[in-house]
């Protein structure tokens, strides 16, 4: 018996006690089995279980720390004197910074403004130690930061190149609970990035290495309303 064989038996055997008479009250779609489309609940739950704000902040952030991001949580105007902290801990002498970023966010940072810009090569990038970026959405039941390329963004090389990503997260604005609920804000034509916790991979005996396609280090700060 072969693979498909196999999973169109699971699939008869599934439909087994679906009256014949659904697949008439169901519209026929080309290539779709109609019994098969009334057969399966497609209710799908938008958001698992029901927050409030501060409890949905909570789980992004646990999520988050989850990933192994660096979470801070901070007023708007503890941010400046936050970022410029990070960066000096660090030991940044450059630092990346979106057309659109709001200049108040590096007021009291000490490293030199690299500005992202088109003709700028892989090379020239690799040689900055940090990246700071807004983003588009974050998404609290999975921990992930979505970013779309936004003014605040920048290209997505810039914040894939840099090992030291700080984003910032606005509190309420930008956070979700849940994927649908990310998607509904989202524009498909724009270039997403899908981030949770910094990048990593495993080989074969599943040692982790950490920074192979991506920062190595992703401090994510919720700034805002908490």
């Amino acid at each position: 018996m072969s693979s498909r064989d196999l999973i169109l038996g699971r699939v008869r055997r599934a439909l087994a006690d679906v009256p014949r008479d659904d697949a008439s009250s169901v519209p026929e779609r080309p290539g779709r089995d109609s019994a098969y489309e009334q057969a399966v609940d497609r209710r799908y739950l938008r958001e698992h279980g029901s927050r409030s704000l501060s409890e949905t902040v909570d789980l992004l952030a646990e999520n988050l720390a989850d990933y192994r991001a660096i979470v801070h949580r901070v007023a708007e105007e503890e941010l400046p004197d936050l970022i410029g902290r990070l960066l000096a801990e660090r030991g940044s002498q450059y630092v990346l910074v979106p057309p659109g970023l709001p200049p108040e966010w590096l007021s009291a940072a000490g490293p030199t403004r690299v500005h992202d810009r088109a003709v700028s090569t892989p090379g020239e990038l690799d040689k900055v130690a940090s990246v700071v970026t807004g983003c588009a959405v974050a998404v609290a039941e999975t921990g992930t930061i979505v970013l779309d390329g936004g003014a605040d963004q920048g290209r997505r090389r810039i914040t894939l190149i840099p090992d030291h990503h700080i984003c910032v997260v606005r509190v309420p604005g930008q956070v979700v609970a849940s994927v649908p609920q990310a998607l509904e804000r989202l524009d498909p034509a724009r270039p997403l990035t899908w981030i949770s916790g910094p990048s990593a991979t495993s080989d074969i005996e599943l040692d982790r290495v950490e920074g192979v396609h991506g920062p190595r280090t992703l401090e994510v700060v919720l700034v805002g309303e908490m």
